[in-house]
């Protein structure tokens, strides 16, 4: 038996806001979208070239509000080939919550608190 990842889903408070966070931050652009008849709720998958897994996010029209991401011990990981260049974006973006100088690894959060590891692609 075997098991592929497709995608990871994160709630999201406003829709727009973490589209437009998610394709200047990381390069991921809407490549579906599920829209409930009832407007209850809304499913953006996003994606790149690089690889064919998937960020699902999710609006629930009857939360509006950031999600409680409880202690936070959780991420989701990008390798990207120019590292210097991404951490410049980044930092200009205000959006740099922790670096790990001794691992050569930085966290960025989005807009709901979620946090994303960068990596440098290492040969």
């Amino acid at each position: 038996m075997k098991f592929k990842m497709v995608h990871e889903n994160f709630n999201v408070a406003d829709l727009e806001v973490s589209m437009a966070f998610y394709e200047k931050a990381l390069g991921l652009r809407e490549v579906r979208r599920k829209t409930a008849e009832d407007g209850s709720h809304i499913l953006v998958y996003l994606a790149n070239d690089e690889a064919p897994f998937e960020l699902e996010l999710t609006w629930l029209a009857d939360h509006p509000q950031k999600y409680d991401l409880g202690e936070e011990e959780f991420h989701l990981a990008f390798h990207t080939d120019d590292f210097e260049a991404a951490h410049a974006l980044h930092e200009s973006m205000g959006c740099i919550a922790f670096e790990n100088h001794a691992m050569g690894v930085y966290f960025i959060t989005d807009p709901d608190g979620y946090w994303l590891e960068i990596i440098p692609a290492r040969d």
